[in-house]
């Protein structure tokens, strides 16, 4: 049996569903593309259509589509051999072609190859139309969005799933009930490929059941969605529970939730929002001073149910919310950490953000476990102020400053000690030069890094991830060092 969401994936984009608006800016967007010459971003949550919108308009124009994931490509060297696939193509036929990358913001997770950049390049330097998708437009570089124009695919209502669910029903020739399809477009949440999806799934001997053996969906609300929660839509209770899919912190959502407000409500159901922003922010503060993140969530109970039961009444329609809200230089740091960590850790910016970041916060509080930071500061090539932010404790400080000179030492003899006798060769040819002073350099030096490392101790690590030392291994140390205070308990993220 074959896969209903391609068998009736839209072929013009006449039939994509539930985003109007978006659809005829993509069109228009392509209609002009000779005179701006600009790619264009689409972006939404999984599920909503943007890639089948992407090939219905290829389909519309009559022009052949060259497509790249960015999850299997994210090098710079892939995307310039994926730009000259363009550009030879262009060059051979002398018509247009459609160009599509794929979780275009998959691309910013993977800074060091060089992805972001290239792609940045291939843009701005496009001789032929380039769609980029992305289900999370704020993780893509802000040098790649500048280059772009912006088209935002919002999720599908249940009203327009449910036409669509009928539809297809009717082509199979399956027997259904209106209430099931309405169920399972609820259930879905926006979402008109899942829910395609799960209508096949109950399908049995020519008729949809009405309970399906399909388990709830693991699926992340964009910053949007939530907007649309919060400020428009549902009630505190449920806007509670969209705040925790959302894929940011409280800090995050009451930044979002902050701007934005004032574009949905005035008078005082205004000023209502903002006392709640406001004991938001006292917790949040709560969390800053110490460390307690369980704080977390009477932050999130202000932004989220809050703000939705200041709400006189729900509003329907679009809201153009436009970008992201200001950030300050606090959250800039925090952004630059969180990149640094995700970087290193090979994960999201997000998930460094939201789970990584506090745990080392925690971790490393006010500088307690001196080694400890020293090696996070190591590890993450963190600089005084990154330090000062994550520990709580002043940059100015002589504790931040020891730490950061402690982390430059650490981090100069691990290259010493992990350069394969590159040292020592160079040593032996210097000892049979003529003057052997150089050999007495060298042999000086070699001498510090090795006293350096053996100050730290076990906190040194071999390649296995192993802590050095004693002989033991990381987790036998923190069970039987009562003055250990959590040492080995990071050996995860470092």
């Amino acid at each position: 049996m074959s896969d209903w969401t391609e068998r009736y994936r839209p072929t013009t984009l006449s039939e994509v569903r539930g985003n109007n608006k978006a659809r005829d800016a993509l069109k228009e967007w392509a209609d002009t593309w000779d005179e701006h010459g600009e790619a264009v971003v689409i972006h939404g949550s999984p599920g909503v259509g943007k890639t089948s919108a992407a090939h219905a308009l290829a389909a519309d124009k009559e022009w052949p589509v060259l497509e790249m994931n960015a999850s299997d490509a994210r090098t710079a060297d892939e995307i310039e051999r994926f730009a000259g696939r363009a550009a030879a193509n262009s060059t051979l036929g002398g018509d247009r072609q459609l160009v599509v990358l794929d979780e275009a913001d998959d691309l910013h997770q993977h800074k060091d190859r060089g992805g972001s950049a290239a792609m940045t390049r291939l843009v701005k330097g496009a001789s032929q139309p380039i769609v980029l998708i992305a289900n999370d437009y704020y993780e893509m570089s802000a040098g790649l969005r500048s280059a772009c124009q912006e088209i935002e695919f919002r999720d599908v209502s249940a009203r327009s799933i449910v036409p669509v669910l009928r539809d297809i029903c009717r082509q199979e020739g399956v027997e259904f009930e209106e209430a099931v399809l309405e169920r399972i477009a609820e259930a879905n949440r926006g979402d008109l490929r899942g829910a395609i999806k799960d209508t096949q799934s109950r399908e049995r001997n020519g008729r949809i059941r009405a309970e399906g053996s399909e388990g709830e969906r693991d699926r992340t609300e964009d910053i949007f969605s939530f907007l649309d929660a919060v400020l428009k839509e549902q009630s505190a209770e449920d806007a509670l529970q969209t705040a925790y899919a959302v894929d940011e912190t409280p800090d995050d959502l009451l930044l979002w939730i902050e701007d934005k407000v004032p574009k949905v409500y005035e008078g005082a159901e205004l000023a209502d929002a903002y006392e709640h922003l406001a004991d938001a922010d006292v917790w949040l503060g709560r969390v800053r001073a110490t460390q307690n993140y369980t704080y977390w969530r009477y932050a999130t109970d202000n932004v989220a149910a809050g703000v939705a039961a200041a709400r006189r009444s729900d509003r329907g329609g679009w809201t153009q919310y436009g970008g992201a809200p200001y950030r300050s230089a606090r959250d800039a740091t925090r952004d630059y950490v969180a990149e640094r960590i995700a970087e290193t850790a090979e994960v999201s910016t997000a998930t460094a953000r939201r789970e990584m970041l506090p745990y080392l916060s925690v971790m490393t509080h006010h500088c307690r476990n001196r080694e400890l930071t020293v090696r996070m500061a190591a590890r993450y090539d963190l600089d005084a102020e990154h330090v000062a932010f994550i520990t709580g404790s002043g940059k100015t400080t002589n504790k931040v400053q020891g730490i950061i000179e402690a982390a430059r030492e650490r981090t100069e003899a691990e290259a010493v000690e992990h350069s394969g006798g590159a040292f020592a060769a160079l040593e032996a040819d210097d000892e049979n030069s003529p003057d052997g002073e150089a050999g007495g350099g060298a042999e000086s030096e070699g001498t510090d890094a090795e006293g350096t490392l053996a100050d730290f101790g076990a906190a040194g690590t071999d390649d296995t991830g192993r802590e050095e030392g004693d002989g033991t291994d990381a987790e036998t140390r923190a069970e039987s060092a009562d003055d250990d205070d959590g040492q080995a308990g990071l050996s995860d993220f470092m």
